[in-house]
């Protein structure tokens, strides 16, 4: 398999380089240039597109050919970039091609979302602030992921919840809206969000749907899940330890 891993360089970009190229999948990364310097681990084994990603010629010429797109949906500044990175990928990835965003629990797609008062804040308040600062731009990425969402391609958007470093603990658990008890304990490590991602790129039944995950091993999934979900994943799908940064 070809995939396409745009936003390559950041924390969850490397993992997600990482667990491709362990499935022996041709990997093309798409980074800004001043960020290439990131992927030097990986020099020799993957093929690398400097520029913006919402850039549509670049993002044209990283996807062409590949059966995959793995995009970390990055709203940052307040010009439209998360907006425009997924839908230059929406109009120019290969037909059938599985295309898989991230973002993160505040997205939406049907309203039936409950969310605690703190994350009402954070996005509220933080939000904005970020937006004063011309940092980032959470409405964007709302857009990002409206345009996604009445795409007629094999689409996936995976919602994260709070992210910490450590070991794998295996495939994250999913369910389909935020408020459900089996999210509650807002955890997943990075790295199996990456997994997460990675497996989607296979996963018939993930398209079309917009997963919020967790982790497997935290309170809330060992007291809610189903009993697929506690069972062990294969080990072809998990990231050997070294995976962790």
């Amino acid at each position: 398999m070809r995939v396409c891993i745009v936003g390559a360089s950041g924390k969850l970009g490397r993992y997600m380089v990482k667990l491709a190229l362990d499935r022996r999948y041709e990997v093309v990364a798409v980074c800004r240039e001043q960020s290439v310097a990131k992927l030097a681990e990986f020099d020799g084994r993957i093929a690398v597109v400097p520029g913006a990603t919402d850039d549509r010629d670049v993002i044209k010429r990283a996807v062409a050919g590949c059966d995959g797109v793995l995009v970390v949906l990055v709203p940052r500044g307040v010009h439209g970039y998360a907006s425009g990175t997924a839908q230059a990928v929406l109009d120019h990835a290969e037909p059938g091609a599985r295309l898989v965003f991230s973002c993160g629990w505040h997205i939406t797609r049907d309203g039936q979302d409950v969310y605690t008062w703190k994350l009402k804040a954070l996005v509220n308040v933080g939000g904005r602030l970020a937006r004063l600062a011309r940092f980032a731009d959470l409405d964007d990425q709302v857009e990002a992921t409206r345009r996604i969402f009445v795409s007629d391609t094999r689409w996936t958007v995976v919602r994260g919840s709070r992210l910490e470093e450590g070991i794998s603990e295996g495939l994250p658990v999913w369910t389909r809206h935020v408020g459900d008890p089996v999210l509650q304990s807002d955890m997943t490590r990075r790295v199996d969000f990456a997994l997460f991602m990675v497996q989607a790129l296979e996963d018939d039944d993930l398209v079309h749907e917009a997963p919020a995950i967790v982790s497997r091993q935290s309170p809330s999934a060992l007291a809610h899940a189903t009993p697929r979900d506690r069972a062990e994943p294969p080990a072809a799908t998990r990231p050997r330890a070294e995976s962790a940064l």
